[in-house]
């Protein structure tokens, strides 16, 4: 019978946790070789969209000022009506006082031609400087048209070649997340989201945690070796495994202060040499 999640042990845990982690940065890996092309494409995508509805927005500012300028022009024919039939009973008036009102009746008409005629000459105008909006936002449509398809035929040819590497790795993450309990795994996935370079688990180097590089008291670090529970860094939060755990090759500390020892020896024997040079010099 398999092991149930919670009779695995804490170093089994730790293991899958690491194979978890490096099969989601590879994946990242996979993804980051596509760049920004996501975000350019979306950027496009939602420029183009801004722009349609520009545009919507200048035919509709058209349609208004046009209908403005044939409302005007209707205004007009009515006051030349009116004025035309003032005029006619201006030979029909009995006193003073009828044709003052009318004179002023096609003095108040002619104005209103006059102030309709300029209403529908800067309505003109509107619609002359909307077309040109509307011809260069076209444009502008037109190429940000081009340059999305060119930057979604780019991404779907780098997409196509990681495509399956991507889906393989995909599967394995999912493989390995049903061995990890689910409190654990939510916890790792949360402190691999807040990361900055989506490390969850990392392990110790030169005494110091992977992940934001501070020293790891020695009691704490033999706890880490001893794999007997869970250690998380009391800095940046990130599961901590032991390297050799992890399956990664550390350098002894014999190994590392063996170099430093044999500079110090060859520093020795030049500074001897010279110092018989010299007083051979001055015997």
């Amino acid at each position: 019978m398999a092991k149930k999640k919670s009779e695995i042990s804490v170093e089994e845990r730790l293991k899958t946790l690491y194979q978890l982690q490096t099969t989601l940065s590879a994946i990242d890996e996979k993804r980051a070789l596509r760049g920004e092309l996501p975000l350019e494409v979306q950027d496009l995508e939602d420029e183009i969209a801004g722009l349609k509805t520009r545009v919507e927005h200048i035919e509709g500012d058209i349609a208004d000022f046009q209908q403005a300028v044939a409302q005007k022009q209707g205004e007009i024919a009515e006051a030349e009506e009116s004025v035309e039939r003032y005029k006619k009973q201006l030979d029909e008036v009995r006193n003073n006082r009828e044709y003052d009102t009318l004179t002023k009746e096609i003095e108040f008409q002619s104005l209103e031609i006059e102030l309709c005629n300029k209403k529908i000459k800067e309505a003109n105008v509107k619609v002359e400087d909307k077309k040109r909006e509307l011809a260069h936002t076209n444009d502008l449509i037109a190429d940000r048209q081009q340059a999305l398809a060119e930057k979604r035929n780019e991404l779907e040819e780098i997409m196509q070649e990681t495509r399956e590497e991507e889906e393989v790795l995909k599967a394995k993450a999912a493989d390995l997340e049903t061995k990890i309990e689910p409190r654990l795994l939510s916890s790792f996935l949360r402190i691999r989201k807040n990361a900055r370079n989506g490390l969850g688990i990392v392990y110790v180097q030169r005494d110091a945690c992977g992940g934001c590089f501070n020293k790891i008291p020695p009691q704490r670090q033999l706890d880490i070796k001893m794999h007997k529970k869970i250690i998380v860094c009391e800095y940046c939060g990130r599961i901590m495994i032991d390297p050799e755990l992890a399956g990664v090759k550390t350098a002894t500390p014999e190994a590392a202060e063996e170099k430093p020892k044999r500079k110090r020896a060859i520093t020795r024997k030049t500074t001897s040499k010279k110092s018989e040079e010299s007083d051979e010099k001055l015997s």
